[in-house]
């Protein structure tokens, strides 16, 4: 089963919120970076199965995100980047 356009930008949504979760500027541009690049890559498919198989995959990097995002909260560190002390 094919995702609608509905829930692939729910899960583009949800990936780019856990992404803004992140503490450190390096890693939480990464991670929106990251996001914005796959679906960017993925844009152009058009077998059902291959966009099911795109959208588990996603699914199953929203859950790493999340459980990265609670993991590194406790390990953070607490001196801010330049670019963050930049304001950028």
């Amino acid at each position: 089963m094919a995702c609608s356009r509905a829930e692939a930008l729910s899960l583009f949504r949800s990936l780019l919120r856990v992404a803004s979760t992140f503490k450190d500027y390096n890693i939480r541009s990464y991670a929106r970076r990251r996001t914005i690049d796959g679906f960017r890559e993925n844009q152009t498919l058009s077998d059902p199965s291959s966009i099911s198989a795109a959208f588990s995959d996603g699914k199953a990097q929203l859950v790493v995100a999340t459980r990265q995002a609670l993991v590194y909260d406790i390990y953070a560190p607490t001196t801010k980047s330049v670019m963050e002390t930049l304001g950028v």
